[in-house]
């Protein structure tokens, strides 16, 4: 009942209306920045990694722009990139990757402006420490008047955390560990809430560092199982491409008890999938980007949207390119000749078996490791997120609260039913998307102006 509640709702939230605005914010921030996210992605990804961008004294701020970025990416390459893009796929068909694709080009753009109004709004809190997101941008860019929108984003995106950032994560963390090790789930709730108490309550300090040395090893980790999948069948990466360009606008007919897909099924599984794995459109990136270290608010701006790519271009990819060559996205099997599939398979488990297929034993292990520790680590770096949120609501003092409910909402997570926690955090998406995108639409002079000042007067004397 409550399931069919929840896809009865996300079919309005994620209809035409919601679609138009995510996109529309996207290409007409992209114009207005004249393709910044191409213009200058190299330099982006120079701030995010050299010594230069990630100097001590660059600016004020609680830590370095890399630190900030491997927070923002512990949150985002996740269960999104592995279990979401599987369901993206299975539902909506190879051309799902492509709807992904545009989903995150234009989200560099959106996460862009997010991080920008972030640190031209932030504030120090009573503890001493920045606090930002789009509640405050909404608030003081837009005015007093409008903070009914801030205070709507604010109460989604604590609610929010609990779904998208803890228990969908603690619930397929759960579900790996049983499938993968003969874990119990109940085992894993607890392992969880001891590893998450651990982490949160060192603050963001520890929080970052955690993410700092975790998320690039996990992701190496993972990229090059996906990467050798590829380099066995490399004769099978064009004809994949062309199976994801063609079902982009064309439907996958029904075969068998296969029923088909439709070409809005694609887009809007293509849509939802991006979203939740890159996150741009939601504000959350803006959460976490005030509490950067930069001299100016595009520095930080620009390495926030390179995690954007990183995730959804990068890692997404690699994975719906290994589920189409295995032919692990329908249940007729794929382009590796011989290899069929258990079309009952969750989406987890879908991607583990597609690495199984080729890598053997090796494969499977490789996607449960990057499962559960993705998932993990997005736990802490989405309780940032909905920290700072209930705190715009309650203030400091009730952080303490929101910290312990945090907590057992990931141990909850782990016996949870997963169809109907995934449809709550495609509700809860939606509910923070609406918010925030509204507040770009009419703080786009202010983020134009910003991005003109830094190019116009400080671009090349950081470039030195």
């Amino acid at each position: 009942m409550l399931l069919e509640l929840l896809n009865r709702i996300n079919s309005v939230l994620w209809g035409p209306p919601s679609l138009i605005l995510l996109f529309g914010t996207g290409i007409f921030l992209t114009f207005i920045l004249k393709g910044i996210q191409f213009r200058h992605l190299i330099y982006a990804f120079k701030l995010a990694f050299s010594k230069e961008g990630n100097n001590e004294n660059s600016g004020e701020g609680d830590v370095s722009n890399f630190k900030t970025l491997m927070t923002t990416l512990s949150a985002t390459i996740g269960i999104g990139n592995i279990a979401g893009v599987a369901t993206g796929v299975t539902l909506g068909g190879p051309g799902a990757i492509f709807w992904m694709w545009i989903v995150g080009l234009l989200g560099m753009a959106t996460k862009y402006a997010e991080a920008l109004l972030a640190m031209k709004y932030r504030i120090k809190n009573r503890n001493g420490e920045f606090s930002s997101g789009p509640m405050y941008y909404i608030e003081k860019g837009i005015g007093p008047k409008w903070k009914w929108l801030a205070i709507a984003f604010a109460l989604f995106g604590a609610f929010a955390a609990l779904g998208i950032g803890n228990s969908v994560q603690s619930n397929s963390v759960a579900d790996v560990a049983n499938n993968s090790f003969n874990v119990p789930n109940w085992v894993t709730g607890i392992i969880l809430i001891i590893f998450v108490s651990m982490i949160i309550y060192g603050g963001i300090q520890r929080i970052s560092a955690v993410s700092s040395f975790f998320v690039p090893l996990m992701a190496v980790f993972y990229m090059l199982g996906a990467l050798l999948i590829l380099i066995l069948n490399y004769d099978q990466i064009i004809p994949s491409f062309g199976l994801i360009f063609h079902y982009a606008f064309n439907p996958v007919a029904a075969t068998g008890g296969f029923i088909g897909i439709t070409v809005g099924q694609a887009i809007q599984n293509g849509v939802a999938r991006g979203i939740f794995s890159n996150e741009a459109g939601l504000g959350t990136a803006a959460l976490i980007a005030g509490v950067a270290k930069a001299d100016h608010p595009v520095k930080q701006a620009l390495v926030s949207m390179t995690g954007t790519f990183i995730v959804t271009i990068v890692v997404c990819t690699l994975t719906g390119l290994t589920l189409i060559l295995t032919g692990f996205w329908d249940a007729s099997g794929g382009l590796i000749s011989g290899i069929t599939h258990d079309p009952s398979l969750e989406a987890g488990a879908l991607t583990s078996a597609a690495f199984g297929s080729v890598l053997g034993i090796v494969g499977e292990y490789i996607v449960s490791i990057s499962i559960i520790l993705f998932g993990a680590t997005t736990i802490v770096g989405w309780y940032v997120y909905g920290e700072k949120c209930f705190e715009y609501l309650v203030g400091t003092r009730g952080i303490e609260a929101y910290r312990i409910v945090y907590i057992a909402a990931c141990g909850i997570g782990t016996i949870a039913n997963l169809g109907t926690v995934w449809a709550f955090a495609d509700m809860a998406n939606a509910l923070m998307m609406i918010p925030n995108l509204i507040g770009l639409l009419l703080l786009w002079k202010v983020i134009r102006s910003e991005t003109i000042d830094f190019f116009t007067n400080h671009f090349k004397l950081a470039e030195k």
